[in-house]
């Protein structure tokens, strides 16, 4: 079976100068290298056969046909010019063979390269059929016609075989060119298809490496054991801070990470890398990265990943840099430490002159004593308020005996002018009397905080009402409002110092988030429990309890249940969304 290849078809579409030149010399090749072992075979054995005419016009022919065959230049002529080489083959083949036709007689399967050649271009596919079987029927045929005297049917007959072959040869060939360049064509559109998938694989790694490059915050991604698989330029900087100077390839046990202290070095088990691949997710984790000038401080968040079947698969780890921002926090609470103190002589002052005035002056009319008590409470608190600026852990209470619907009586008189701008309803709700063993100072500040948060938080109006009430020895106390409200995430930060909800301060209502936060630390202390219910848009409903509190016939009893340091913990606000 010959093993030549079609220039125009088997060898594929011909696009750069000179393919088709050369693949047309490298088809031809095969059957001219044949030629010359047979005229090496014919020189050793036959060499009569070299006085033959048509022997040596046979290998003229082919030596011309192979020359041609690499010299012109087949890419420039029309398309499927270079077909009059194997049509010449055939009279090439058929010179050779009756040049000497006793000297090989296997030399007419010549044939069989320009009939696969033919078959196999994809080109006057009929055409070549017909000429490759008639050429078959002229080499058996034309010894049969020789100069002898006749021939007979069953002469003529016996040969037809050899051109039945080339025709079955020829459509074999036809039909698996096709088959071949369908899947030739086929392979090129997934080609194509993989060509176009990759480019858009390539441009979305462009893209993906361009936006780790940009972003402000370092970002690793582990595997199920923790290796590496990316790490962006910032988290490579802020891991060089980490990496002490004494190991060339430190673990992440070995990293320079400390506590919110700066001093207190991470266990390994709480090392970030470690929580994530033991599948936690955790956010703004705090530490800081490195020593001396060079160091950072660093919030971290971890989220797992998973693969198809829901297996942990590794985990995205991102260090945002929060130096600058614990900075500002420590300026900003410097601040707050020298104001309070300069605030102290001012309202020192001032309360010491309202109390002169109503001690002083018997003949004040009783609505302008009312109003200057309430201003001398509301200095003492405010008084109250810078001292727990500096500090809410030096909140201390003086318990006693207090009249708990008296202390809502008078927070909702405190807060009675900014509900009327406000266009807020006050509504006391409280069961009368309500004795308890509190600190009435510090209780009547948390319920200012409450009441004036409220009606704060209800610029466009609406209904502000206080209740109180008991529940065997234990105290509750909510204010509910129709105001604003918050969302889930405000719920979470809203007992956090120096917290604002990003709705207040669009609208410009005035605080500074610190109302919540001394509540809590008050309520605590009372061994006590905070609440918070809110939805935007409906409003809040802000509470506290304190067990054990109220008076009762026995009250060494009852003073003995109060135990403010005891608690500490049970103080923490616990925000419930009602989304």
């Amino acid at each position: 079976m010959p093993t030549t290849v079609s220039p125009d078809s088997a060898g594929g579409h011909f696009n750069s100068r000179g393919t088709l030149q050369r693949r047309t010399f490298l088809t031809q090749l095969p059957l001219s290298i044949l030629v010359v072992f047979a005229a090496v075979m014919a020189m050793a054995f036959y060499p009569q056969s070299f006085r033959e005419p048509l022997f040596m016009s046979s290998l003229l022919m082919h030596a011309l046909l192979l020359l041609a065959a690499f010299a012109v230049p087949w890419d420039k002529l029309p398309r499927g010019a270079f077909l009059i080489i194997p049509y010449l083959d055939f009279l090439a083949i058929g010179l050779l063979r009756f040049g000497h036709p006793q000297f090989l007689s296997a030399i007419g399967l010549l044939i069989f390269f320009p009939v696969f050649w033919l078959a196999s271009s994809g080109l006057a596919k009929r055409i070549s059929v017909v000429v490759s079987v008639f050429a078959a029927l002229l080499i058996v045929w034309i010894p049969v016609f020789g100069p002898q005297t006749g021939f007979t049917l069953e002469q003529l007959v016996k040969p037809v075989l050899f051109p039945l072959v080339i025709l079955a040869f020829a459509i074999m060939v036809i039909a698996v060119t096709k088959r071949v360049n369908l899947q030739r064509k086929s392979l090129e559109a997934k080609d194509l298809e993989l060509r176009a998938a990759l480019e858009v694989s390539r441009q979305r790694e462009r893209l993906l490496s361009t936006v780790l490059g940009t972003v402000a915050v370092g970002l690793v991604v582990v595997d199920a054991d923790g290796h590496d698989v990316l790490m962006n330029d910032t988290q490579t900087a802020l891991h060089s801070l980490a990496l002490p100077e004494n190991i060339a390839d430190p673990q992440e046990k070995d990293l320079l990470l400390f506590g919110p202290d700066t001093v207190t070095e991470v266990p390994a088990q709480d090392r970030p890398v470690r929580r994530a691949i033991e599948g936690e997710t955790f956010t703004d984790y705090q530490m800081w990265l490195g020593t001396g000038e060079t160091k950072r401080a660093v919030s971290t968040a971890a989220r797992p990943m998973y693969d198809a079947a829901g297996a942990f698969d590794g985990a995205v780890i991102v260090f945002h840099d929060i130096t600058k921002m614990m900075a500002a926090l420590e300026s900003k609470n410097d601040f707050v430490e020298h104001v309070s103190h300069e605030f102290r002589t001012p309202l020192t002052s001032i309360h010491g002159y309202l109390e002169m005035v109503l001690e002083d002056t018997p003949e004040l009319p009783d609505v302008a004593r009312r109003f200057l008590g309430i201003a001398a409470r509301n200095v003492e608190r405010l008084n109250a308020l810078v001292a727990d600026l500096l500090t809410a852990d030096a909140v201390t209470l003086q318990i006693g005996r207090a009249d708990v619907a008296r202390l809502i009586e008078e927070s909702l008189g405190s807060a009675a002018p900014a509900a009327a701008a406000n266009k807020v309803t006050l509504v006391n709700a409280v069961e009368a009397p309500l004795q308890a063993f509190v600190d009435a100072r510090r209780i009547g500040q948390v319920l200012d905080n409450f009441v004036s948060n409220a009606v704060k938080y209800s610029p466009d109006g609406g209904t502000v009402t206080v209740r109180a009430w008991s529940h065997g020895a234990d105290l509750w106390c909510e204010v509910q409002d129709t105001g604003m409200g918050m969302n889930s995430a405000e719920q979470a930060e809203a007992f956090t110092k120096f917290f604002r909800a990003k709705s207040a301060m669009q609208r410009s209502i005035p605080g500074i988030g610190l109302g919540l936060m001394i509540s809590r630390t008050i309520v605590a202390k009372h061994g006590g429990t905070i609440s918070l219910h809110s939805k935007p848009g409906v409003g809040s409903t802000i509470g506290f309890m304190l067990p054990g509190c109220l008076a009762t016939k026995d009250e060494t009893a009852a003073l003995e249940r109060i135990n403010p340091g005891s608690a500490a913990d049970a103080g923490r606000a616990r925000p419930v969304s009602t989304e």
